[in-house]
């Protein structure tokens, strides 16, 4: 199986965000930009192993699109990566920086950033399964222990299993006291902490993440680093991936205009529906395309109240475009 390891672009990726970046999202941000990386929400290795249901479904107008797991058992994250090597994904990320009760009872997560070892066994495993790459997706810290001599011994333990690939999270976690959304507010960014990893391990291909609403923020840490990972506004405000392509990966493709990229997302929707599927499946992750424009919150409104019914098809959403163009 072995073979040299295919690239993938990372300048910009989108982070995985548990019930938001689902097959239909990605869909969605795929219209907008060909260059993005995307990641699934994350899967615990319990539920690919042992659930019912397909957890590794998408759609192949995704790719690039990178899974993350959610585990500790290097035997069992080896399963799964074999599995995700199957269905042609083309990265596996391990999570370490979900800071959730949840995730530390199943032991990963952020909780992991304290055992680097067993981290460490985690990549090999995986590694030694597939060829694709094997990431890892962590914070600078976690409780009393963010010192950077603390994130470097992490660092360069996973790095000596095979993992060159790290998407840091420019917080530390407090893995009590505080609710993820919390974890995601609180302790404060430090980017510096970061930039100063790359330049200290100048090899390792580091992307950021934490905080991040415009590509003129990504540009800055382009400037040092080897991408950026923005997750909250590339779902709020989702259109901001309409120029990815361009002003970050040197495109000369076209942007689509948000009406353009709805036009290109009713047939999906169309398909969804008559195979038995809930427009509001979708049009949840929809109700931003249009933020900062005149009628948005009548877009939004519409959409809410409408996608829900029974029987909602597409015909809302031309109407929730419609009822926007009698206010403009």
């Amino acid at each position: 199986m072995k073979s040299k390891e295919k690239t993938i672009d990372r300048t910009l990726s989108v982070a995985p965000m548990l019930d938001w970046t689902d097959k239909h999202y990605r869909y969605f941000a795929r219209l907008m930009s060909a260059k993005a990386l995307l990641y699934t929400e994350m899967v615990t290795t319990g539920a690919i192993i042992h659930g019912k249901g397909d957890y590794l479904a998408y759609n192949e107008e995704e790719h690039p699109l990178a899974l993350q797991l959610g585990g500790s058992d290097p035997k069992a994250l080896a399963i799964c990566a074999k599995e995700a090597y199957k269905r042609g994904y083309d990265e596996v990320n391990l999570n370490v920086g979900c800071p959730s009760d949840r995730v530390q009872n199943g032991r990963f997560g952020a909780c992991l950033m304290g055992e680097p070892k067993l981290v460490a066994e985690c990549v090999s495993s995986m590694k030694q399964a597939v060829d694709i790459p094997i990431t890892v997706k962590t914070r600078i810290g976690i409780d009393e222990q963010d010192s950077y001599a603390f994130l470097t011994e992490f660092v360069e333990t996973v790095t000596d299993a095979g993992c060159d690939t790290f998407i840091i999270h420019a917080r530390k976690a407090w893995l009590n006291g505080l609710s993820p959304k919390e974890n995601r507010e609180i302790p404060p960014l430090d980017y510096a902490r970061v930039h100063q990893l790359k330049r200290d391990y100048p090899q390792l291909n580091l992307s950021i993440n934490g905080g991040i609403k415009t590509l003129e923020e990504a540009k800055v840490h382009l400037d040092t680093l080897n991408g950026v990972m923005i997750g909250r506004e590339a779902y709020q405000n989702p259109y901001i991936l309409a120029q990815v392509d361009q002003q970050l990966c040197g495109s000369n493709s076209e942007i689509l205009s948000r009406d353009q990229v709805l036009e290109a997302l009713l047939p999906y929707v169309e398909k969804h529906v008559s195979q038995g599927g809930r427009l509001n499946h979708i049009t949840r992750h929809i109700i931003g395309l249009y933020q900062g424009e005149k009628g948005s919150r009548i877009w939004r409104r519409h959409l809410s109240e409408n996608a829900h019914k029974s029987g909602a098809g597409v015909e809302v959403i031309l109407g929730a475009r419609a009822k926007m163009e009698q206010v403009s």
